[in-house]
């Protein structure tokens, strides 16, 4: 059984033409488990490409 936690993951992605920030929470079991699971739903929500999403911190998130 893999332990989850809450990570909380920031950066910028590029729409139309300008780098707007972002913050998210994410459950996952590590922090390359929770920056995938950010590509995918900024990817799928505004339609990205992995190179359009930078991922400047991830840090565990302390309470919800």
């Amino acid at each position: 059984m893999t332990k989850t936690q809450s990570y909380r993951v920031e950066g910028t992605f590029q729409m139309d033409g300008a780098w707007r920030p972002y913050a998210k929470v994410i459950t996952a079991p590590n922090e390359d488990q929770a920056r995938e699971r950010v590509y995918t739903l900024l990817g799928s929500k505004h339609r990205l490409k992995r190179r359009e999403i930078r991922v400047a911190k991830v840090e565990i998130s302390e309470g919800e």
